[in-house]
C-alpha cells in the first residue's frame, strides 16, 4: 500500500481529527488546501494532510493562496518579503503536479468564491485577532468536511495549556514532558492524480514581482534589501547557522555585535519554516547551545501563542496583567525628562545614540537585535507621554518596519517590555514594578560604539544599493 493511501494523524503532524474527517461532497471537484499561514511545501502537515484527502477521495488537489492588501499592518515590506516565499511554494507544488491558484481581495468573499466547486477544504490554524473571525464566518457558512492542521507550533496550543499562562516557568512546567512526542517528521506524500493546468479558477502564480506591482503599496515601508523571503532562504539561513554561529549562541547571543543569533524569526513568522524541522535540526547537535535555543524556539515562542490565543487583548493595553497596569498607571504622571512623538522615534531622531542605532537597524533592514529589541521597548515607554501611548507606538513601529511584527511573538514582545511575562522590581519614577533597562547597562555588557558605526555602515551600504 502507498504511504498515502494509509496515514495516521500521529505521523502526518498537528491535523485535528484527520482519520476521523468524513468523505468529501460528492457536488465538488476537487480538495482545497487554503494556504493561509503556512507558506512552505517541506514539513507542512497541512499540504500532507490535504494529499492524503485527496487520494482517498480520488480527487486533484488545489492549494489556494488568497492575496488580501486589507490584512491588518501589512505594507510594501511584509508583502514582498510573503510575495518571495510563494515562488518557493508554487516551483516545488509544481514539481509535485500541484495546482497553485492566486485569487485577489477581500480573504473570505474569495473563498466562499473559491470553495463553490470544492468537495473538502483543509487549512492552517492561526491565532490572532483576524483568525479567529475568519473560522467563526467559515463556520457559518461552509457544509463541505473541513480539517485544520497547527503546522506552525510543536505542541498544539490547547494540549500545551487551557488557560493563559503566567509565565515560561509555568509554561514550561505544563509542556516539558510533552515535548519530545511531538518532535518527529512529516512524512511526504504522494498524489495520485495530477492537478497541474485543472481549472481556469483563480490566477496562475505569475511570479512575486507581477503579483507585488498589483498590489500597489506606494508611500509604506521598503522591501528588504538584504533578506529574502522563501523555504529555500530560510533551509539556507538554518545551515548557515548550524555550521558557522551555533557554537556561540549560548554564551553570545546577546551581544548586538555578534551574529550568534538564527535570524530565523522573519520565516517562522510566514510559516516559511517548520519549527520542528529546526528543533530536530538544533537537537541533533546537543549541548548547553541546544538546551539555549530551545528554551527561545518552544518555550518562550510558544508562550506567545498562548499569549494570544487566551488574551482577548493581546494587542492592547488593557491585555497587560493587572499588577503592571496598576503600577504603570500609577506613576503615568511622573516627570519625564524627554517625550518624543511618534515621528520623532519612528525616524530615530532621540537623544540615545544607541537607541537610534536599534531604529536605523530596523528601518533599514527590517530586523533588530533581539537584546537591542527588549532596550528599544523600555526606552519608548520612557519617553511617551502616558504607557497608553507608549503601547501603542511601540506595537506601530514593530508591526510597521519589522518583517516579523504582526506575529505572536511581536506582540508579547512589545508587552514583555510593559512587565508581561514578568514579575515585579523595584519601584522607580515612570517605571512603577515594571523592570527597567537603561544605556549604562548596555555599555557594561557591549562595545557599543562598534554597534552605533556597525548600523551606520549597513545603512549606507543598503542605500547604495537601493540606489
Amino acid at each position: 500500500m502507498p504511504p498515502s493511501e494509509s496515514l495516521s494523524e500521529d505521523s502526518v503532524g498537528l491535523c485535528l481529527g484527520l482519520d476521523s474527517i468524513g468523505p468529501a461532497s460528492p457536488h465538488g471537484d476537487r480538495v482545497v488546501y487554503w494556504m493561509h499561514s503556512s507558506h512552505r511545501t517541506i514539513h507542512n502537515p497541512a499540504l500532507e494532510a490535504a494529499i492524503v484527502i485527496s487520494n482517498r477521495n480520488q480527487l486533484p488537489l488545489d492549494v489556494l493562496f488568497i492575496l488580501d492588501p486589507a490584512l491588518p499592518d501589512v505594507n510594501l515590506r511584509s508583502f514582498s518579503f510573503l510575495l518571495q516565499g510563494l515562488d518557493d511554494v508554487d516551483r516545488e507544488l509544481r514539481s509535485r503536479g500541484i495546482h497553485l491558484s492566486v485569487r485577489r481581495g477581500d480573504t473570505i468573499t474569495e473563498l466562499l468564491k473559491h470553495l463553490q466547486d470544492a468537495s473538502a477544504l483543509i487549512m492552517d490554524q492561526g491565532y490572532l485577532r483576524h483568525h479567529r473571525q475568519w473560522y467563526r464566518l467559515l463556520d457559518k457558512e461552509l457544509d463541505i468536511p473541513t480539517l485544520q492542521c497547527e503546522g506552525n507550533i510543536v505542541i498544539p496550543v490547547r494540549t500545551a495549556s487551557d488557560k493563559e499562562e503566567w509565565s515560561a516557568a509555568t509554561f514550561r512546567r505544563k509542556i516539558a514532558a510533552k515535548t519530545l512526542s511531538y518532535l518527529k517528521p512529516v512524512q511526504e506524500q504522494v498524489p495520485l492524480i495530477s492537478s497541474r493546468g485543472f481549472w481556469g479558477e483563480g490566477l496562475e502564480w505569475k511570479g512575486h514581482e507581477w503579483h507585488l506591482r498589483w498590489m500597489d503599496m506606494q508611500g509604506s515601508a521598503n522591501p528588504s534589501p538584504n533578506l529574502y523571503g522563501g523555504q529555500d532562504a530560510a533551509e539556507r539561513i538554518l545551515e548557515e547557522f548550524m555550521r558557522k554561529r551555533f557554537d556561540c549562541y549560548h554564551n553570545s547571543r546577546n551581544d548586538p555585535n555578534l551574529r550568534c543569533c538564527s535570524e530565523l524569526s522573519p520565516y517562522l513568522h510566514l510559516g516559511q519554516i517548520s519549527p520542528v524541522r529546526i528543533a530536530m535540526e538544533v537537537m541533533k547537535a546537543g549541548g548547553p547551545n541546544s538546551e539555549a535555543y530551545l528554551e527561545q524556539l518552544i518555550v518562550r515562542r510558544e508562550l506567545s501563542i498562548n499569549h494570544v490565543s487566551f488574551n482577548v487583548n493581546y494587542d492592547r493595553y488593557q491585555g497587560l496583567p493587572e499588577w503592571c497596569r496598576k503600577s504603570l498607571d500609577e506613576h503615568s504622571k511622573d516627570a519625564r525628562e524627554y517625550i518624543y512623538s511618534f515621528t520623532d522615534l519612528e525616524r530615530g531622531r532621540t537623544h540615545d545614540p544607541y537607541w537610534n542605532a536599534a531604529q536605523r537597524q530596523m528601518l533599514s533592514t527590517g530586523i533588530m537585535h533581539n537584546y537591542m529589541r527588549m532596550y528599544w521597548g523600555k526606552k519608548i515607554l520612557e519617553w511617551s507621554e502616558t504607557p497608553q501611548q507608549a503601547f501603542e507606538n511601540a506595537l506601530r513601529l514593530n508591526n510597521r518596519y519589522e518583517l516579523d511584527g504582526r506575529d505572536a511573538n511581536g506582540y508579547t514582545g512589545v508587552a514583555w517590555c510593559f512587565g508581561k511575562h514578568d514579575r515585579p522590581w523595584k519601584e522607580r519614577p515612570i517605571f512603577g514594578t515594571v523592570r527597567y533597562m537603561n544605556d549604562r547597562g548596555l555599555e557594561r555588557k557591549f562595545d557599543m560604539a562598534a554597534y552605533i558605526q556597525m548600523t551606520l555602515e549597513e545603512k549606507d551600504r543598503i542605500e547604495k544599493l537601493v540606489s
